[in-house]
């Protein structure tokens, strides 16, 4: 429980397990070969997991819609080694500009960083990978030097309307409107230059992510 976010209630998790392991009381065969604790201890695991999924606002569209945006600009950085343009991200993506604004739309309230972004390619579940206390937990390394480090690089790097949107946005507390009248667009075209910002820093630190300090 140390190791997940301060909005995950323990109480919710027990409740997914303890739950769980009643199932598995009830499903358990000897005969099958697999001894109890290991047969329950995998339900209890993926009820957990489905708790956490649950919990997270973040709709699969958004995601969707967000690591498609986020593939194309990683792929368009590691080609042009720059900030590539909204026209050469919705080329990417074979879309018309129009298209694209609507993917942006779709992708609004992306995060930047989901606890699936710490699984292994080969598939190991979060919770089994980070349930060694000899490891560091995942939330201490984006707390750690070395990523704070690589975000501040990562939005130093922005385009400059969106370094100052993310600035205005994160550091002086403006809402989109406000930021809309400093910038002098409409606030649903804040929302969506915030959501390309946030793709943006995703696919700069995708290949960070996973690495550990």
């Amino acid at each position: 429980m140390a190791r997940l976010p301060a909005s995950v209630e323990v109480d919710d998790l027990i409740q997914a397990g303890l739950m769980a392991l009643l199932g598995a009381i009830d499903r358990y065969d000897e005969a099958q070969g697999a001894n109890f604790e290991t047969f329950a201890t995998q339900r209890i695991r993926g009820a957990m997991l489905d708790e956490l999924r649950d919990a997270d606002w973040a709709s699969r569209n958004v995601r969707k819609a967000a690591r498609q945006i986020e593939e194309a600009v990683h792929a368009l950085q590691q080609r042009l080694g720059r900030p590539p343009s909204e026209q050469e991200i919705a080329g990417e993506l074979k879309l018309g500009i129009e298209a694209y604004y609507e993917l942006l739309n779709d992708a609004r309230g992306a995060q930047l960083v989901y606890y699936e972004d710490f699984q292994e390619q080969d598939g190991d579940e979060f919770l089994s990978r980070f349930a060694d206390e000899a490891m560091p937990a995942p939330f201490d390394l984006l707390a750690g030097q070395r990523f704070r480090s690589a975000l501040v690089r990562a939005i130093g790097d922005l385009p400059e309307r969106e370094k100052l949107l993310m600035g205005m946005y994160y550091e002086q507390d403006l809402n989109f409107k406000e930021i809309g009248a400093v910038l002098g667009v409409s606030e649903s075209r804040v929302c969506q230059l915030h959501t390309q910002a946030v793709s943006r820093l995703r696919g700069w630190l995708r290949d960070w992510i996973p690495s550990a300090e």
